[in-house]
Parts: structure tokens; C-alpha cells; sequence
């Protein structure tokens, strides 16, 4: 037993503890750290997000984005002629 209470295996059981949950936090930041997976994995969410199950556009979406189109060019077409 050493002068604080606490035994060597005790000890040593802490400083493996301690460093698994370093080694967790440093593959946690280099995850974060690795910016082109997880922009990778965005576009695939986005992707899934914008697609049906067959893989074709979402019909709901390509409306929305036909009526957006629509209304830029109807803007840019008020504007010109005032």
C-alpha cells in the first residue's frame, strides 16, 4: 500500500482506464477532424434524402423546385421591365 491509501494495482488499473478514455476522445476528434468523410456522408444523406427507393428524384421536390425556378425567372423578368 502506498502513502495515499491506494494500492499499485489500483494504480495501474486507473492509468488504463485513463488511457482508454484518452484514446476514445482522440478517435473522436480525428473523426470530427476529417472533413472530407464527413462531407461525404452528408452528400449521401442528402442524397437518400432527395431520392426515392428506386433512386429517382422525389416528385414533391422537383415540383418545388420547378416552382422555384418559375418565380426567379417571373422576378427577374418584373424587375427588367420597370
Amino acid at each position: 500500500m502506498t502513502s495515499n491509501g491506494t494500492s499499485p494495482e489500483a494504480l495501474e488499473a486507473d492509468l488504463a482506464r485513463q488511457r482508454e478514455e484518452l484514446a476514445a476522445t482522440v478517435t473522436q476528434l480525428q473523426a470530427k477532424l476529417d472533413v472530407k468523410s464527413r462531407a461525404r456522408g452528408k452528400a449521401a444523406e442528402i442524397k437518400d434524402h432527395a431520392t426515392t427507393a428506386t433512386g429517382g428524384p422525389r416528385p414533391d421536390l422537383t415540383i418545388a423546385a420547378a416552382l422555384a425556378v418559375v418565380v426567379v425567372a417571373g422576378l427577374v423578368v418584373w424587375r427588367r421591365r420597370r
